[in-house]
Order: structure tokens, then C-alpha cells, then sequence
């Protein structure tokens, strides 16, 4: 029997664009990191040491399709944000801190929520085309953008 988790996660991975993968692997980062704080507070170092270990992991399939080329600033901010990234989960493999992976998830979720935009950003033409179709103004499809919470990560 497959785990309803796995299985749900499974099928939100197939068909998903690349920005929502990202966002994705963001999820997976965030959730090693406060499964490694968890094991940290009850000194699983076992735990603690596979959870970081699987965010380095992560870390790498975040980093590694960077495009240099044709991303400019935005993939060199990136990789910079994923080498210290991956440092300061070194750092806390050898010197144990609560804050650290605490800060560590804090950035994540900072750098999750512009990805998250930018997924959005990429939604609207087929959500305002459905509405549309549906009988729903395009200006009422949109008026909602003012109240979310913008998050502008500067490396």
C-alpha cells in the first residue's frame, strides 16, 4: 500500500512546471531542516546528521541547473544564497545550534515565498482566461494581488 503522503506528493511532482518543482525542493529544504531542529532538541544526532545531509542534497539540485548565461545576477545571487546556504549546514553539522538551523529556515521560507510569486506570475493568464470565459472581469481576478505579502531576497 502506498503512503497517501508520498503518493500525493508524487503526483503534485508529475506535470508540474520548473518553478513549481523549485518551489517544491524549497518545501523538501524546509521540512530536512525542522526535522534535523527537532532532532537537534532531542539530540538524534543520527537524525539530525541524515536530515541535514538530505538538505546539502537539495541544496544540489537547486544549484545545479543554474544558468549562468542567460540568468545574470538573479543565478549568481542563487548561488551564492545555495553556497552559504550549504556552509552554514556544514557549520551546524560540526557545532550543533538551535538558532542556526533556525536563521537557516527563516531564509528558506524568505526565498520560498518569492518563488512562490513567481509561480503565480506565470499562472495568471490561464486563470484570467478561464475566468474570463466564466463570466469573471479580468480587473476581479487581479484585485486580489495587492494583499499578498511581497518577499524581495537580496544576495
Amino acid at each position: 500500500m502506498t503512503n497517501p503522503r508520498t503518493a500525493y506528493r508524487e503526483n503534485d511532482v508529475r506535470g508540474a512546471t520548473a518553478v513549481r518543482l523549485v518551489v517544491l525542493l524549497y518545501e523538501q529544504l524546509v521540512q530536512d531542516l525542522r526535522q534535523a531542529l527537532q532532532a537537534l532538541e532531542q539530540n538524534d544526532i543520527e537524525l539530525r546528521t541524515k536530515r541535514i545531509n538530505h538538505a546539502i542534497l537539495v541544496i544540489g539540485h537547486l544549484q545545479s541547473p543554474l544558468d549562468f548565461a542567460n540568468g545574470g545576477k538573479v543565478a549568481k545571487d542563487l548561488d551564492h544564497f545555495y553556497n552559504v546556504l550549504r556552509q552554514n549546514l556544514v557549520q551546524v553539522q560540526f557545532h550543533p545550534s538551535k538558532a542556526g538551523l533556525g536563521q537557516q529556515i527563516t531564509d528558506l521560507l524568505a526565498v520560498r515565498e518569492a518563488w512562490i510569486e513567481v509561480d503565480r506570475a506565470e499562472k495568471p493568464s490561464v486563470a484570467t482566461a478561464a475566468m474570463t470565459t466564466a463570466g469573471v472581469s479580468a480587473s476581479a481576478a487581479t484585485d486580489h494581488e495587492s494583499d499578498r505579502v511581497r518577499v524581495d531576497w537580496q544576495g
